[in-house]
């Protein structure tokens, strides 16, 4: 049995109606390699056609047609991943969160996996000054399950000198094995807060991320550490790897964070590290 499901979105931020995006996506395994077996949407949120590109695994690509997200926006994804099937998901560039005059934007995204694959590889988010947001990623396994995972956020647009000087978020990734929580972050940025600049908090650092990878070991943590090194904190909660890392902007977490998969797919996957093709578009 899988954990609940995530609360329902919360529309009490005084919210004018914007865009209301949902994609459902499940994944199944045939004849050794794996296919999309069932695709809905409802509103700007889709998926064009799947790629092929190592044989067995099925490379996807989700699609944003308006190009961002806006105050009021309500985004919804829901994916399952099948026994023996293996799905690589991630976007064609960044997902940028506009700034809002009040209505809160929202996604929520549960990833399901019953003793399938996922890599979910998103490209950054990011949050403009002003935006407020809320998002709830849910990865949920059985036990035969395997993941790698990343989430990268960027405040404000560094590169063009632009601070997040205004705006707060509301970001919850959670990591579950069934019914038990392996890992429940709750992060609380709001642009004045002291987590901004406080050494026990970003430190200044205007981008940020999260990977995790499971079922992991200490010789999968020593080998991230080998590989990342300084650039990003790894550690093993419950049988998961748990990796952070802060920077000043979002291609270096990613740079870090790619290291680490590159290690990580043919350690946990026995697959090499094949990157994404919309990569380098």
């Amino acid at each position: 049995m899988l954990a609940a499901e995530p609360p329902q979105l919360d529309r009490t931020g005084g919210a004018a109606p914007g865009w209301r995006a949902e994609l459902e996506l499940q994944f199944a395994q045939r004849a050794g390699s794996t296919y999309l077996a069932k695709r809905r949407h409802t509103g700007p949120l889709l998926v064009q056609r799947p790629f092929h590109p190592e044989g067995a695994v099925c490379h996807t690509y989700l699609v944003h047609p308006p190009g961002g997200v806006v105050g009021g926006d309500e985004l919804r994804l829901q994916v399952a991943v099948g026994p023996g099937a293996h799905a690589l998901l991630t976007t064609p560039a960044a997902t940028k969160f506009y700034r809002s005059a009040g209505p809160i934007a929202q996604q929520v995204q549960r990833l399901c996996l019953e003793d399938g694959v996922l890599e979910w590889l998103p490209q950054e988010t990011i949050f403009y000054s002003g935006a407020r947001v809320r998002t709830t990623t849910r990865l949920q396994l059985t036990a035969s399950s395997r993941v790698l995972a990343w989430e990268i956020g960027c405040l404000g647009l560094p590169a063009r000198q632009e601070d997040f000087v205004a705006g707060e978020l509301a970001l919850d990734f959670e990591l579950w094995l069934g019914h038990t929580p392996l890992l429940l972050d709750r992060l609380r940025i709001r642009a004045q807060d002291a987590v901004r600049t406080g050494c026990w908090g970003l430190g200044g650092h205007r981008a940020l991320g999260i990977l995790v990878a499971y079922p992991a070991n200490v010789t999968v943590l020593a080998a991230v550490r080998e590989a990342a090194g300084a650039a990003l904190a790894a550690t093993l909660v419950d049988g998961a790897l748990v990796c952070r890392c802060v920077a000043q902007q979002g291609h270096e977490v990613r740079r870090a964070f790619s290291a680490a998969w590159q290690v990580l797919r043919p350690a946990l996957l026995d697959r090499p590290a094949l990157a994404p093709r919309i990569w380098s578009t």
